[in-house]
């Protein structure tokens, strides 16, 4: 009787029982609601009800719905930081700072790069892989616009711009391969793309800083 009560009371180290198959069961949630759903609409709340677990949940396994997509979509954390600190720093220099980021991220190591080509690819042959790619391109651009632009409506037709200008941009330079566009220096496509960005996502603060 001894022995069984040791046994019984004795703790397991590590991970909770179960952790493992609820983070996969949120996992599996969330690509269903991304996929139906997009990434705007999408709430962790939403994923908590479909996997029924409670949204803490989420939050302790994830941390935050962007977190949540990118390991649905297995981008790196370092890419999802690329974005972020795009929006860090001085207006006057917003344009060229979104640009980099993002040719750094679709053209950095095959690390970073590759899971976002895949979406890329993907999104140019279905219609949910475009929807859930432009949804989380977009609602990036916009969190930054909304800060500068106090017309929600503007602001989100801005982040809309910005985006397909920066697809386009990734699209032709790594997908179709347009010659001419392709073989260019990075800075040099920065240089000229980044006043447009500049201007859309931070209107009236070009060459503020000269």
């Amino acid at each position: 009787m001894t022995k069984q009560k040791s046994t019984s009371t004795g703790r397991r180290r590590g991970r909770p029982p179960g952790s493992g198959s609820t983070r996969n069961t949120i996992l599996e949630a969330a690509r269903r609601q991304f996929a139906t759903e997009g990434f705007t609409t999408t709430t962790i709340r939403s994923i908590a009800t479909d996997a029924d677990v409670d949204a803490s949940q989420v939050m302790q396994f994830f941390g935050s719905k962007d977190a949540l997509f990118a390991a649905v979509m297995s981008i790196p954390p370092m890419v999802l930081a690329l974005f972020d600190t795009a929006f860090e720093g001085p207006d006057e220099c917003l344009g060229e700072r979104v640009v980099r980021a993002y040719l750094q991220a679709w053209e950095g190591t095959p690390e970073e790069s590759e899971p976002l080509m895949v979406m890329l690819r993907g999104a140019i042959v279905n219609d949910t892989a475009s929807k859930q790619l432009a949804d989380f391109i977009q609602s990036r651009l916009l969190d930054g616009a909304r800060e500068r632009i106090a017309d929600d409506s503007e602001s989100a037709l801005r982040a809309g711009l910005a985006s397909s200008m920066l697809v386009g941009l990734i699209t032709s330079r790594r997908i179709i391969g347009v010659p001419l566009l392709a073989e260019a220096d990075p800075e040099a496509v920065i240089r000229l793309v980044g006043p447009a960005i500049q201007e859309i996502l931070a209107p009236g603060t070009a060459n503020r800083a000269s």
